[in-house]
């Protein structure tokens, strides 16, 4: 199981299927977002596709019949209006039209009537209709979030189950559902991705070539779980290279913005991050700030070595030497300034807000219960000029999620003191209102135990080396998830609380897992399946989401999660 791989199957062969020849890709907004994640440019144009296009933009376009048309977008009213808008006033000579999820017979029948030039080639589902962040990644990039208050959205709940079908279709799996019984939104969303699955059979009929006459072949299982049963995860600073990344500077769709970094160069405003293409970001995405050190230290060094190797051209061999090695140096040169300027962005960053005693007392909050101590770190450190408001927030949230019902709690003392430091920032009272109603206590009725699962009881410290400055840092908690999925892998999730949908129950333990996580997930959730992956002895397991979280973004979720509470209409059946 691997959505990038899936992906870029269907994308070469959109490419493959319309010959040789010069050829213009037409998109929107969300099918952008899904090329631009699993290919460069470079590789497309090396493919002859030399011209790149918004369907919503395409009517600017002079006429160029010389090019051939591959169209890739969301089946959507909107876009079929532009669909059919061109198809009327063609300006390109065919068009080959993909799109990423089911389409209807209706709308391809519509299609057929507008097409008065009989300029279309071919009309195709390709299932892609998500983003492919890693090979085990993939999210829908629901940014504003899909909280109604306590139940969905309507238009995020469709989404997701447009999501959670294109991604089974492109995996060619049909699986056995399960969901977190405590919420409703999880359930709701097992009932509609199960309705699709009955309403589309024959587009799933692999399932029968799969699953039947082997006994000892065993269905999938697709878990749905609800963000609102961790809400310590995303709190939670990052120590590893990927997740500190997007937690400090924020990654979208591969890409993180540098511009308002302090004396970055003008070709380093924006950076692409690929583990598909940069060697080195693959081999350390997922390794600590410690080891990232030492690593990119060796990087430089390495490249200082054949720096030297090439300063010396004197003969016609030295010449044809440095012209064979030169794409590979001038890559390594973009590596190198890329990581550079990110690790020290990272470094200037966690000195200048004192990260590193954040996290420490972030990391006591969540995994021990020492009330009198923590509370003494809170006072001081939301009291320190050097920690940044959205840190300061962030210890008083981790400390109203643990000592909310505590009897000597000072959560009130805390949150004054956060609104006199930053009277502009809003109401800290009502933030910490609006996080711990969004919190779903179904584990325990213990306020005491939310933050605690069995991975989170023990924590250890991390001695990290070969980076200079760098002290000591506490490793990361364990997230919820990775607890939920070990028990699935070993067979012991309890039907009680992850109930199957229907009346089939597996008695035997799956070896692939597709989890759809409501609300967002983080890097710290991926980091945990990718180490599942290689230690659940075969099983594998694919994690998705409605989007990828950092604090900041949580935190929006939360309060458009609570915006939308007094809109909620008792009727409504979301």
């Amino acid at each position: 199981m691997d959505v990038v791989h899936s992906v870029k199957l269907y994308l070469n062969r959109m490419i493959e299927e319309c010959g040789v020849g010069l050829k213009v890709l037409l998109m929107d907004k969300e099918t952008t977002s899904i090329v631009s994640v699993v290919f460069t440019q470079s590789a497309m144009l090396a493919k002859e596709v030399y011209l790149f296009e918004r369907i919503d933009r395409c009517h600017l376009l002079e006429n160029m019949k010389y090019l051939k048309c591959i169209v890739f977008v969301r089946p959507t009213r909107e876009n079929m209006n532009h669909l059919c808008r061109e198809l009327r006033s063609p300006k390109f000579g065919q068009y080959f039209i993909y799109f990423s999820n089911i389409i209807s017979k209706t709308d391809v029948k519509m299609l057929a009537e507008c097409d008065e030039y009989e300029v279309v080639r071919d009309i195709q589902e390709f299932y892609c209709d998500f983003i492919a962040v890693s090979p085990h990644l993939m999210s829908l990039n629901l940014s504003d979030g899909c909280y109604h208050g306590t139940l969905w959205k309507p238009e995020c709940l469709e989404r997701s189950v447009e999501g959670i079908i294109s991604c089974l279709l492109a995996l060619r799996k049909y699986p056995t559902i399960r969901y977190q019984s405590s919420s409703t939104m999880c359930q709701k969303l097992a009932e509609r991705v199960k309705h699709v699955l009955n309403k589309e059979g024959s587009l799933f009929n692999f399932k029968s070539s799969n699953y039947t006459g082997d006994t000892n072949i065993i269905p999938p299982v697709l878990l749905i779980l609800d963000r609102r049963s961790d809400v310590v995860t995303p709190l939670l600073n990052q120590w590893t290279y990927q997740a500190m990344l997007h937690e400090l500077l924020t990654i979208n769709n591969n890409r993180i913005n540098l511009s308002e970094v302090p004396t970055v160069s003008k070709e380093m405003k924006e950076v692409v991050l690929s583990a598909e293409h940069d060697e080195f970001y693959e081999q350390n995405m997922y390794l600590n700030y410690g080891e990232i050190g030492a690593n990119i230290k060796a990087l430089m060094e390495e490249f200082q070595t054949k720096t030297k190797s090439q300063q010396k051209v004197e003969t016609i061999s030295d010449m044809k030497a440095f012209i064979e090695q030169y794409p590979q140096f001038k890559k390594m040169s973009g590596t190198v300034s890329k990581h550079v300027t990110l690790i020290g962005e990272l470094s200037r960053l966690i000195t200048a807000f004192s990260l590193f005693e954040v996290s420490e007392a972030e990391q006591e909050l969540a995994c021990q219960s020492n009330h009198s101590e923590s509370l003494k770190k809170v006072r001081r450190l939301i009291s320190s000029e050097n920690v940044r408001f959205i840190d300061a927030l962030r210890l008083v949230l981790l400390y109203a999620l643990r000592y909310e019902k505590q009897s000597n709690s000072d959560l009130y003392g805390l949150t004054e003191t956060l609104k006199k430091r930053a009277p502009h920032e809003g109401n800290p009272s009502k933030i910490v209102k609006q996080m711990l109603k969004f919190n779903l206590k179904n584990q325990s009725q213990n306020a005491s135990d939310l933050l605690t699962t069995e991975n989170m009881k023990s924590f250890t410290k991390n001695m990290i080396k070969g980076l200079k400055g760098v002290e000591n840092i506490y490793t990361q908690h364990s997230p919820m998830v990775k607890e939920v999925i070990e028990e699935l892998a070993k067979g012991r999730l309890k039907a009680s609380q992850y109930p199957y949908l229907g009346t089939v129950q597996l008695t035997e333990k799956p070896l692939e897992i597709v989890v759809f996580m409501i609300g967002g997930m983080t890097y710290e959730e991926s980091l945990a399946v990718h180490q599942l992956n290689k230690c659940l002895g075969g099983a594998k397991v694919i994690l998705c989401s409605t989007s990828i979280h950092n604090f900041s973004s949580f935190l929006n979720e939360v309060q458009n999660a609570a915006t939308n509470i007094s809109t909620v209409s008792s009727s409504s059946d979301f």
